[in-house]
């Protein structure tokens, strides 16, 4: 029997104006074991299965049957790319037992579609800040479908903090989607871009300072507010507390400071200002590595050893 142990790391997305666009792999993961069995009597969560029959349908490999084991650190439904952590793994580790049939890109967008878009789906692929590009469609179930999405990925330095406002409340990713509005007026879309392209550049740059004030979206924390009310109180709390700019992670209900310094002093800020909701505070940083195998077995041999 074979075994392989995969990690891939959390990722915040959006990041204010780059709506299922933008991202950036966190150095907080989740760690996923499968080993090839013999057994036929394996159930797997549907994400588990759905991942796995996607697969051996894209790489025509004969299916087989598999254990699984999660070992999380993620917070799940807080908007920090939980779901794309399992369901990449899935894909690598099977990759990996299958003779690597699929290379890394394609890998990307079989996760990425799955979870019906790409923005955390690209980080915990290659790590990193993580810009996707390719020809959308938007579906108010399934977000922003990509036709063969490719990504342009930018290292961040290690001076970068990231502090994560983690609260006692979950988010379903689909609840989030469908609060969002079928049209926003042309003058927000238009700022929706310049904004998202200033964070670009900064994050190509490693100009950290330009992110000053260019967080500010339009196009969907506007609508999900409605589902975390706290959270335009706790963005203005960690800018005036030093932070280059904060935002909710993804669809939430996690919300995001960015800062170069004074981290302890934003995250109090943030605790103060989220009120009496029940929360914790992650510090972390950018992970520029992306997945990693960190074990290969052979149980047989292992055990006529």
């Amino acid at each position: 029997m074979e075994q392989i142990t995969v990690r891939v790391p959390a990722s915040t997305s959006n990041l204010g104006p780059g709506f299922d666009c933008l991202g950036v792999a966190l150095r907080i993961s989740n760690t996923i074991t499968i080993t090839r069995s013999a057994s036929r009597h394996h159930f797997h969560p549907r994400i588990v299965s759905g991942a796995a029959d996607r697969f051996f349908q894209e790489a025509r490999r004969r299916a087989f049957s598999f254990s699984c084991s999660i070992a999380e650190q993620i917070p799940r439904s807080r908007g920090l790319g939980s779901s794309a952590t399992v369901r990449l793994s899935i894909l690598l580790a099977l990759n990996r037992l299958s003779g690597n049939p699929l290379d890394q890109l394609k890998i990307f967008q079989l996760c990425a579609d799955l979870e019906g878009h790409p923005d955390n789906a690209a980080p915990a692929t290659f790590g990193g800040f993580t810009v996707v590009q390719g020809t959308a469609s938007v579906s108010p179930a399934r977000g922003t479908r990509y036709a063969c999405p490719t990504v342009q990925r930018y290292g961040v330095s290690p001076q970068l903090n990231f502090v994560l406002l983690v609260p006692d409340l979950e988010v379903q990713t689909s609840r989030a989607r469908n609060v969002l509005p079928s049209r926003i007026s042309h003058a927000k879309a238009a700022e929706n871009c310049a904004n998202a392209c200033a964070i670009t550049a900064a994050f190509v740059s490693r100009d950290y300072e330009r992110l000053r004030g260019v967080f500010a979206d339009y196009l969907h924390e506007p609508y999900r507010a409605r589902l975390v009310p706290f959270l335009p109180g706790v963005v203005a709390a960690a800018e005036k507390a030093g932070a280059l700019g904060a935002f909710l992670s993804g669809s939430g209900s996690t919300i995001c400071a960015i800062t170069l310094q004074d981290r302890d002093r934003i995250a109090a800020a943030m605790k103060r200002a989220a009120g009496a909701i029940s929360s914790r505070v992650i510090f972390t940083r950018a992970d520029n590595h992306g997945p990693r195998v960190v074990a290969v077995r052979n149980l047989q041999s292992t055990l006529q050893n």
